[in-house]
């Protein structure tokens, strides 16, 4: 019989089914068909997209049908009702074409007329029944047809035509030939499917309460509205996104950030009220209408004006006022210049966070302050992102909002103290940051839009550089605040200090009257700083007796003399150990550089009876032990030039001890002041008490240079030394050191050891070498 492919159905024996015929081949067919005895056999097709159907692409299993009734359409398709006869097996395919004609062999049921083959006849009756109920899809005269229906084999294949399944589970029915196995068959498929329905009944209903809710509370929203509307009243939800479509325009905000506020601000007026990501929504959109986009400050461009705000509040800190001014200066000149990046390092007290304040009032900026002391989560720089509860923009970004301008002096202080742990690593997320080629389009995690950080003069603040990661110091321009000279601090204590303390306390220039004697006294018996914050508490502490008495009516007026600071502010804190350290042979003063500034070292040799062992103490670095071992191998490498006598190294024990045990000491600049310890104790001469030294050693006796020689002068001048012996290669640095301190001092450079001994023995002077370096600086 000819056999026609049928596309995503299968037709059962008895069962009434429509079909398309529509491409040239079928038509053909169906002629044939209509012309002959209207039987055909129809088999379905494995893939429904195909066009062109071969012999491998249809099933082996086909149903025998007779065309009942056929309809021609105009555009020459045709419509067919057929009726399924029989199961037939496809054996042999004798003809391809103009279209298929096979040789197939007619199946008959194999039915058991049994309990449970009758049971499972009813069961599945029963269960497609309920379907039936459950699917709106299903007709309810099906149920009629269903219950009248005697053969199980007919029963099996009428719930099959009717499941909602694919071809190929159909396919399976129509191949099982045992009813027993058909019926079990289509009993699962009724299980699956009754599954399938509840749980979409489920999801109905579920859907069906909600929309329930949603319109009785539209209902009750349009009623609300319409009553305000009567009262003259606006509703609240309304207003409030109407305020902030207002907002979002007025912010002059940049495309990428308006389209997100845009999106953000359509999700919110979806939203309900009571919704908690309706908070998040709302306080993002807060953050991004309130940041200063495009509100900037103008600069003051008048450099003489800011030279003179700048002196004002500080005395001295040229490199950094003058740093300043050729900001401005340029930025008079280029409109569009980046914001520099400037690191200022140096000792406590020295002013390096305020002159950040002093800055932004000489440029007309706005200022923000974040310290970043013990930060170590990454998220204090650049946010959380908005998916954790109690989530943050990051610190740089709240800065900004709070201060309300993009071009503000952004002050980050003690970016040395920056921490690491397993919450990120802070000082990365500043890379970004402090780049100038990065932050006009820095990224807060929270914000999740570029925000231009270029127009921010960002300055950070240190102590030392050293812990500063390699990558984060270059990208700042680093300025050095070296401590202050006595001289400088009498100036700044007049000048800015007792008027400070004075205004705090109550005090009237009248009623208190602090003599210079008094300040230096001050500065050298109850001080030891490179900077001054001790100096202003201990002036404070004048100045809190002073108000005591005037309050207690004691006095009406003070003068404060050096003479009367035992009694206010107790004894002599520090005194100079210089002369009395020096006075025994085997002492030799050295200088060294510490985070507060600069210091002198007393250290100490001696020798006792024992085997040539040499002995260091003062909890010292690895580097300092091997300058002492250098010390005392070249030591005794040249005793003759040296003039050393004493030959019996094998028979005692040489001890070095830097006091101040408690405080850890390294460095090579200690080399050359353990030599000349080292030395006096071998000639039993004491070095000249006024006389201080610093510079690394070698095995062949030369002085390499060292740092700090700024900082080690002033620490010299403050404990009352005279002459520095420095190292050659250093000269240069003396450009550094204050004029005062250049001419009150002596200075002398030197490459070898043997040089500086007739200076520190005291058998040569230094003044004419003096001149002689001071011609040259």
């Amino acid at each position: 019989m000819p056999l026609l492919p049928v596309k995503d159905t299968v037709v059962f024996p008895n069962m009434v089914a429509a079909l398309s015929v529509v491409t040239e081949r079928d038509i053909k067919l169906l002629n044939h068909v209509l012309a002959e005895n209207r039987f055909l056999a129809l088999v379905a097709q494995k893939d429904k997209d195909l066009k062109v159907v071969k012999q491998s692409d249809l099933y082996d299993y086909a149903t025998a049908a007779i065309v009942l009734q056929m309809l021609r359409m105009p555009d020459n398709s045709a419509k067919m009702l057929v009726q399924g006869i029989s199961r037939v097996k496809i054996d042999e395919y004798i003809q391809t074409e103009p279209y298929f004609k096979v040789k197939a062999n007619v199946l008959e049921d194999i039915v058991e007329n049994d309990m449970e083959t009758e049971a499972l006849a009813r069961n599945a009756a029963d269960q497609f029944v309920r379907m039936i109920s459950m699917a709106p899809s299903l007709p309810e005269e099906l149920k009629i047809a269903i219950v009248n229906i005697d053969s199980p084999s007919r029963l099996a294949d009428m719930i099959a035509s009717h499941l909602n399944i694919g071809v190929s589970e159909k396919q399976k029915v129509l191949e099982a030939i045992h009813v027993k196995v058909r019926l079990q068959k289509v009993t699962a498929l009724i299980t699956s499917e009754m599954e399938v329905l509840e749980m979409a009944t489920k999801i109905q209903s579920q859907v069906k309460n909600e929309m329930e809710k949603g319109q009785k509370e539209y209902f009750l929203r349009q009623q609300l509205k319409a009553i305000q509307e009567e009262l003259g009243e606006e509703d609240e939800r309304a207003v409030e996104i109407k305020e902030l479509t207002r907002k979002i325009e007025d912010a002059k905000m940049p495309a990428d950030a308006k389209k997100e506020a845009d999106r953000e601000l359509s999700r919110l007026a979806k939203m309900p009220s009571a919704s908690a990501e309706y908070t998040v929504s709302r306080t993002y959109i807060d953050l991004l209408v309130s940041l200063p986009w495009s509100v900037t400050t103008t600069d003051n461009l008048d450099i003489q004006v800011a030279r003179k705000v700048l002196d004002e509040d500080h005395y001295d800190l040229e490199k950094v006022k003058e740093r300043i001014l050729e900001y401005l200066a340029v930025r008079k000149l280029k409109q569009d210049m980046k914001g520099p990046i400037l690191c200022f390092v140096g000792p406590p007290g020295t002013g390096k966070t305020s002159v950040g304040m002093s800055i932004a009032r000489a440029i007309g900026r706005k200022f923000v302050r974040m310290s970043l002391g013990g930060v170590r989560d990454e998220a204090e720089i650049r946010g959380h992102r908005r998916t954790y509860i109690g989530a943050l923009p990051g610190r740089i970004i709240q800065g900004l909002r709070k201060v309300g301008s993009n071009n503000p002096v952004f002050m980050l202080d003690e970016i040395d103290k920056l921490g690491a742990d397993f919450r990120g690593d802070p000082s990365a997320a500043l890379l970004e940051v402090l780049d100038p080629e990065q932050n006009h389009s820095f990224s807060d995690h929270y914000l999740d839009v570029p925000f231009d950080l270029s127009k921010v003069m960002f300055i950070t603040t240190a102590n030392l550089l050293d812990p500063i990661p390699p990558a984060l110091k270059d990208r700042m321009e680093v300025l050095e605040l070296p401590g202050y000279t006595a001289d400088e601090k009498v100036f700044i204590a007049k000048q800015f200090t007792i008027p400070k303390q004075l205004k705090e306390h109550g005090l009237a220039k009248e009623q208190i009257s602090i003599e210079d004697d008094a300040i230096r006294a001050i500065i050298s018996d109850y001080t030891r700083e490179a900077g001054i914050r001790n100096l202003e508490r201990e002036i404070a502490h004048v100045c809190r007796k002073v108000a005591k008495n005037i309050a207690s009516d004691e006095k009406k007026s003070a003068t404060i003399t050096a003479d009367e600071l035992n009694n206010l502010l107790g004894p002599i804190k520090y005194f100079s150990e210089a002369a009395e350290r020096t006075s025994e042979a085997g002492v030799a003063t050295g200088l060294a550089w510490t985070q507060a500034g600069g210091d002198i070292l007393f250290i100490e040799a001696t020798l006792m009876p024992g085997t040539g062992k040499l002995l260091l103490t003062g909890q010292l670095g690895d580097v300092m032990k091997e300058s002492a071992q250098a010390s005392m191998s070249y030591i005794r490498a040249k005793l003759a030039k040296l003039g050393i006598t004493f030959k019996d190294f094998n028979k005692y024990d040489f001890h070095i001890h830097i006091p101040a045990g408690a405080i850890p000491k390294d460095g090579p600049s200690a080399g050359v002041t353990m030599a000349m310890a080292l030395i006096s104790l071998l000639k039993e001469t004491p070095i000249l008490s006024n006389i201080a030294m610093t510079g690394e050693i070698t095995l062949r006796g030369r002085i390499l240079p060292v740092g700090g020689i700024k900082e080690k002068v002033l620490a010299a001048k403050r404990a009352g030394i005279t002459t520095v012996i420095l190292p050659k290669r250093n000269e240069k640095d003396l450009s550094e050191v204050p004029e005062n301190a250049k001419k009150e001092m002596n200075f002398v450079f030197v490459e070898k050891v043997d040089e500086m001994l007739p200076i520190v023995f005291g058998t040569k002077k230094p003044a004419v070498k003096k001149k002689r370096i001071f011609s040259k600086v």
